[in-house]
């Protein structure tokens, strides 16, 4: 019979960030030598490549890299399980890609993961190397790289045992600490989705319109008063998704317009990734 200890199981899991069974039978199989079942988990890994990619990676984090006020860049990388997304070796991973990412001056995911971190390895080739490694689906989601006067963050944890699931990447038009603290913890509890309600494509705000109107007359109002309540709702809408006409989370009667107006700053453009969320 094979010689180890669930003190071994624990630190094959942990090391490796496979589930508790493979670890124990991956010791069986190598009659408890540790290195010999390390090699079988990542065997098995390599093996089961074709496996993962039916599976769903909605677990994971957001890392950054900033390069100085004025240069920052944002990262979403994606996993299995939460065990796995604070596996030392996942951030490690993530942080690895984010610093390259942002040296390398790739402006989105596609190009991120295409490009060499190593001589004759992309990082597409790296991330699907540490999947067959650890066990699990990995896939690398969104990247932001901003570029200007000011450029901030702010990084969420949803849990505390757990890495950032959340990550607001904003640019503004000067330096203003302060300002960008609360506009990233504002993008961060609120999700607009567009800066100014003229980035809204035209189309989104017809069906917004048609819902509203289609809602208002199932409710039975009065035809003379449709058109003015179907204004409010789409105004409503325009308050919730775009971010200078919210409403200041920390002042609830100032928009965010207003409190960019009186510092006297302007949100350039802005990002948010929230793991498992489109």
């Amino acid at each position: 019979m094979a010689d180890f200890t669930a003190a071994d199981v624990k630190r094959l899991r942990e090391l490796t960030g496979s589930g508790m069974m493979a670890c124990k039978n991956a010791l069986v199989e190598a009659e408890g030598d540790f290195d010999k079942a390390v090699e079988i988990l990542r065997l098995k890994g390599a093996k089961d490549v074709g496996k993962r990619a039916e599976r769903t990676a909605a677990n994971g984090l957001v890392a950054e890299h900033f390069q100085g006020t004025g240069d920052g860049a944002l990262l979403e990388i994606k996993c299995e399980t939460d065990f796995v997304a604070k596996n030392a070796e996942f951030i490690a991973l993530a942080d690895r890609i984010v610093t390259f990412a942002a040296q390398s001056g790739a402006q989105d995911a596609e190009a991120v993961a295409a490009a060499e971190i190593e001589p004759g390895k992309t990082v597409d080739a790296l991330v699907q190397e540490n999947s067959a490694k650890i066990g699990e689906k990995l896939e690398l989601g969104r990247f932001a790289h901003f570029t200007g006067a000011y450029v901030a963050s702010y990084l969420h944890k949803s849990d505390p045992s757990l890495p950032p699931t959340t990550g607001v990447l904003v640019e503004l038009d000067a330096e203003n600490p302060q300002v960008a603290k609360d506009i990233a913890q504002q993008i961060a509890a609120m999700s607009p989705k567009y800066l100014t309600r003229d980035e809204i494509p035209a189309e989104a705000i017809e069906k917004e319109r048609a819902l509203a109107e289609q809602l208002t007359r199932d409710e039975g109002k009065p035809e003379q008063a449709i058109p003015k309540i179907v204004e409010g709702r789409v105004n409503a809408y325009f308050r919730d998704f775009v971010l200078l006409e919210q409403a200041f989370v920390k002042e609830p009667k100032k928009t965010i317009a207003k409190v960019l107006d009186e510092a006297g700053v302007k949100v350039v453009r802005f990002a948010r990734f929230k793991v498992g969320q489109a």
